[in-house]
């Protein structure tokens, strides 16, 4: 018999949820900003991708929307849509191909990705620059967080199980 995760519905519910609460302050507020040459400029996650698009990198804009917000957005929506479910009972045959395809997008989530390049940033700029940390990065973290934990609490093979036990002939 296979041993299960420990509350994995309740815990990746609730981390989810918290996902989804930190979404817009994750990509609206200011992530960081920096004083140069008396002037200081600061930048949401959404202002970066912006700034791409106004120096024609459509290409880079596309990636960093895609993989640093999109792809989270999506994957933390769709893991409180299947925990939602089944902590309530409301499990429908569709569920199991929602869960087939919500389960492809592990390999594409980049966010952690995004958050080193933010890091490397940081110290780049250490030198030249003077650095503001703002509101944004602490809940571009907790964001980081609450999506990591939410796909990691998840037990898929519970999942799989429950939804090929109850849809599968």
């Amino acid at each position: 018999m296979v041993e299960h995760k420990v509350d994995s519905i309740e815990r990746s519910f609730n981390w989810s949820l918290a996902g989804i609460l930190l979404l817009v302050p994750a990509i609206l507020l200011p992530i960081m900003g920096v004083t140069l040459a008396g002037q200081y400029h600061h930048a949401s996650l959404l202002d970066c991708i912006l700034a791409l698009i106004d120096r024609g990198f459509f290409m880079i804009a596309t990636l960093v929307f895609l993989f640093a917000i999109a792809v989270p957005i999506v994957r933390l929506l769709g893991a409180f849509y299947i925990t939602y479910s089944f902590k309530f009972n409301k499990l429908k045959p569709s569920l199991l191909h929602f869960f087939r395809a919500f389960h492809h997008l592990e390999h594409w989530a980049m966010l952690n990705v995004f958050m080193l390049a933010i890091v490397v940033s940081m110290y780049k700029l250490l030198d030249d620059t003077e650095l503001s940390l703002n509101m944004g990065l602490l809940a571009l973290i907790l964001w980081l967080i609450s999506s990591t934990m939410a796909a990691s609490a998840l037990d898929q093979d519970y999942i799989w199980q429950k939804l090929e036990d109850e849809f599968v002939d």
